[in-house]
């Protein structure tokens, strides 16, 4: 298989990948379970779950959620690259210090 070809299998592999990880759902939550946030690891949040001792103060819920929607994106974007990035390393060919961009 020639180059081009080779490319354009990787590039469909890694669109494949892609709908597959919208899937993918993760979960995270912040100390004592106070919310939980559903995410999929394409870092489309999918549900926020709160508990209703939160409801009464404000400032500490706002605090809660940026916590944890932040936890459960860096976690999915974790999932995410590794995920593309294999797809996509598989399909390259063996050029000298490219692997070093896949770490």
């Amino acid at each position: 298989m020639g180059m081009m070809g080779k490319l354009k299998e990787t590039q469909q592999k890694v669109e494949a990948t892609k709908k597959r990880l919208d899937t993918v759902t993760l979960e995270e939550s912040s100390s004592e379970d106070l919310v939980k946030v559903i995410i999929t690891a394409n870092r489309e949040v999918k549900q926020i779950l709160i508990d209703e001792s939160l409801l009464k103060d404000k400032e500490q819920l706002e605090d809660f959620l940026i916590m944890t929607v932040n936890k459960a994106i860096a976690k999915a974007t974790q999932v995410n690259e590794a995920e593309l990035g294999a797809v996509a390393k598989e399909g390259m060919p063996n050029i000298p210090g490219m692997d070093s961009l896949f770490k």
